[in-house]
């Protein structure tokens, strides 16, 4: 397959330069242009919070692609890799469609940044992150699980943990989350009979010293005296050390006990982006990809970029400055990146048509706080309260791609003022045959006696099981051991306790993959 264009990343940048690439070229332009994307949808971010919280659906925060971008050939699959001196990708369509092969003579980079957990220990093998139509679902089917469990527990200890909520992160998704999270446990506490009198506890924890930064003090001040006032923890100059299955540790020594963390850090460069700017030998500029001001990578003719991947130079209000990585911008974007490939495929052959550069007039922000309370900055001007909530729901509302995802959302906010959000559990709780977990030293594994559910592999660290007779008799195990069958006394118990001796990660072994090592397979360490 080859085109005249392809844009790698169905973002708003991305979706709304084959929207624009698509009318202008009209029928020829499924021939010549492809998007692709990993979805077949347009996810609209500043909504994935209201999913989370059961105020919205997962169809109404989405656009299907193909109805949306016009004129333009969709091609849903993941890009391994782009070859620069052919001029050539690389797909993964699904299982049957692996190494598909798509040529191309301008290449737009949409693909906007990636979640990278690793750099607090644990925080991937325990966060929850807030990426993704999918991830709001789980963290969804997460909160009713914990709930659910709350419910089903005496020990007052276990249901406090299960009911203590921790945001990590205070941006407009940090804030957003922890709202909407603390909205629908306590409206959801009704309909749990052992739960009515119980303490929720949410906790929004950020390194800076205010939250919004992107809005301004004065109104992160406001945002979190409002998050405070409704009853929601806020840590501000507080970094997150290490993450567990019951644990948030932060470096100043403190440490709060919860199963449930919820992660909105941790952007990272697309490896894509990273392999085809060391092919080309350009820098990145704080992992984003150095534009000129028409949107074409600097110093490469057939090479384009927007949205957040991209850095783009922007006067905003007489101050130059790199754009933001915020939808209003990238979707912008997206448009004058598309106006100026029209001018280029459309010049005669040889010739270098004048470029426009991208501007933009800054017009506001806006984050949500909870029910019915919001911040926002509009044209300088500083709103709060009920009124730049009315003002959030107007302008979202205006700003959601088709008329009938408008209608979708318009009927279920009205009924959300009315009716209590959906408590149905649509995902059943994750079964993973491997993973893996972070412990913290002295952190407990298993009890002696306990039936055993799991068995383990150490990659990083030491592990120590401790028998009747006490720590002094403990075995250490370090990287590399096993944890298995070998363990266990003959009714399946545990004949030690597990801890961690140190800071380690463990490799858990549960369901099919415990059956089979149950009926013979044997876990073995080689080399």
């Amino acid at each position: 397959m080859r085109y005249d264009v392809v844009i790698a990343g169905g973002g708003f940048a991305g979706a709304y330069c084959a929207k624009t690439l698509g009318k202008a070229l009209g029928a020829e332009g499924v021939k010549r242009v492809a998007l692709i994307a990993e979805r077949n949808v347009l996810v609209f971010q500043p909504m994935l919070a209201e999913v989370a919280g059961s105020s919205l659906m997962p169809a109404d925060v989405v656009q299907p692609l193909r109805q949306m971008c016009r004129h333009v050939d969709v091609l849903q699959g993941a890009i391994n890799h782009i070859d620069w001196p052919t001029r050539t990708l690389t797909l993964d369509g699904g299982r049957f469609t692996r190494n598909h092969q798509v040529s191309f003579d301008h290449l737009v980079l949409t693909l906007g940044s990636v979640t990278d957990l690793s750099r607090v220990p644990g925080m991937a093998e325990h966060g929850w992150p807030m990426k993704s139509v999918a991830d709001a679902l789980r963290l969804r089917a997460a909160l009713i699980n914990r709930l659910e469990e709350a419910n089903l527990v005496a020990d007052d200890t276990i249901r406090q943990r299960l009911l203590t909520f921790v945001v990590v992160g205070g941006g407009y998704t940090g804030v957003e989350t922890a709202g909407q999270l603390f909205d629908f446990i306590h409206e959801s506490l009704r309909f749990y009979a052992n739960l009515r009198a119980s303490r929720v506890r949410v906790l929004l924890v950020h390194s800076h010293d205010s939250l919004l930064a992107e809005i301004g003090p004065k109104l992160g001040a406001h945002a979190e005296r409002v998050l405070r006032r409704r009853g929601i923890e806020v840590l501000l100059s507080t970094r997150v050390a290490a993450v567990t299955a019951s644990k948030v540790m932060f470096e100043n020594g403190d440490e709060i006990e919860a199963h449930t963390v919820v992660s909105t850090i941790g952007n990272a460069t697309h490896p894509v982006v990273s392999d085809l700017c060391r092919q080309i030998g350009l820098p990145l500029e704080r992992g984003r990809v150095p534009a000129e001001p028409t949107l074409r990578v600097r110093g490469q003719a057939h090479l384009w970029t927007a949205g957040d991947c991209a850095s783009v130079l922007w006067d905003d209000r007489g101050e130059q400055k790199i754009a933001p990585p915020t939808a209003q911008l990238a979707l912008r974007q997206g448009r004058q990146l598309a106006l100026n490939l029209v001018r280029v495929l459309r010049a005669p052959s040889g010739t270098e048509p004048a470029l426009r550069p991208f501007t933009y007039r800054y017009l506001g922000q806006m984050a949500t706080i909870g029910e019915r309370e919001a911040v926002a900055e509009v044209f300088g001007f500083h709103f709060s309260g009920f009124i730049a909530w009315w003002m959030w729901r107007s302008v979202y509302l205006a700003k959601l791609p088709g008329l009938l995802r408008k209608l979708r959302v318009m009927v279920d906010w009205t009924f959300e003022l009315v009716f209590p959000r959906d408590l149905s559990l649509l995902l059943p709780p994750p079964e993973d045959i491997l993973r893996s977990i972070h412990l913290e030293p002295g952190e407990l594994l298993f009890k002696r006696g306990d039936r055993c559910r799991a068995f383990f592999y150490v990659t990083e660290g030491e592990l120590e099981l401790v028998p009747a007779e006490g720590p002094s008799a403990a075995r250490v195990l370090p990287a590399g051991s096993i944890i298995d069958q070998d363990e266990l006394d003959a009714d399946g118990c545990w004949r030690a306790q597990g801890q961690a001796r140190t800071r380690a990660d463990v490799v858990v072994f549960r369901g099919k993959a415990l059956d089979l090592l149950r009926s013979g397979l044997r876990l073995e360490r080689r080399g």
